[in-house]
């Protein structure tokens, strides 16, 4: 993975550019701004602070929020997964994937979705990933870290039947789901896997085919904007899960 932030290549953008109104004339170069977003994504740089040579922050704002008001980045991100797992000689959808949490320390001064998760001994909120079996983001979804994997990770599942229902056979995850969200899945005829490490091991142990999605949760080590939560508003925070995965999809391409 490319530690450093670089511009879109012609090939990226034109992977993105579909799903973008290109036809109206603009002030701003809609490329520009996606760069600027990402770039945004990989220095955790404040709205009011981007530099001079960038478009003024409230306009790359104005565009951000109207872009995760419409779905946007959950439509490009779903598409650029696509096109990665066919350049792997995959099925465009996944037929198993698995889910996992993050507890994750919220900025300061905000109240929205707050919680203390006791587990971790985090106050903020909590990230669920849904990944397929080589890592790449399916659904994601952000909550108070107070509230329970299983049943939080219930509203997931609407979200995951649209975007993968075609094949979706088995989910895997660990104790925390094999209950409320078991349950949930069985009424849409999808099988849940329980895979747990051994009590008897320490550390991290590598588990079958589930590992990857907390690799996928370490990947967001490598963007500073969602090292920890800035965002005043969970579905912001969902848009930069979401824009950290088109990042690393595009660097793919």
């Amino acid at each position: 993975m490319t530690k450093q932030w670089q511009p879109l290549t012609d090939s990226q953008w034109a992977a993105i550019s579909p799903f973008l109104d290109l036809k109206r004339k603009r002030k701003h170069d809609l490329r520009q701004i996606i760069n600027c977003i990402l770039w945004l994504l990989r220095t955790g740089c404040q709205w009011r602070n981007l530099p001079h040579g960038w478009p003024h922050w409230q306009a790359v704002y104005y565009y951000f929020d109207r872009w995760k008001t419409d779905n946007l980045f959950e439509r490009v991100n779903a598409a650029l997964n696509e096109l990665d797992r066919k350049q792997v000689g995959r099925m465009p959808t996944p037929s198993l994937v698995c889910i996992d949490s993050q507890s994750i320390k919220l900025s300061p001064m905000i109240g929205e979705e707050r919680g203390l998760d006791p587990n971790k001994r985090v106050n903020g909120r909590k990230r669920q990933f849904i990944v397929d079996t080589e890592g790449r983001l399916w659904v994601a979804h952000v909550h108070a870290a107070n509230e329970a994997d299983g049943p939080a990770g219930c509203t997931l599942v609407s979200s995951l039947l649209w975007r993968v229902s075609e094949r979706l056979e088995k989910v895997m995850g660990d104790q925390a789901y094999n209950g409320v969200f078991a349950k949930e899945l069985a009424h849409w005829s999808i099988d849940f896997e329980k895979a747990s490490r051994p009590e008897s091991a320490q550390g991290f142990v590598p588990i079958a085919k589930r590992w990857v999605v907390e690799r996928t949760i370490s990947w967001t080590n490598f963007f500073r904007r969602i090292v920890k939560d800035y965002e005043y508003t969970p579905s912001s925070s969902v848009s930069w899960l979401y824009l950290a995965n088109i990042q690393i999809m595009l660097q793919r391409i």
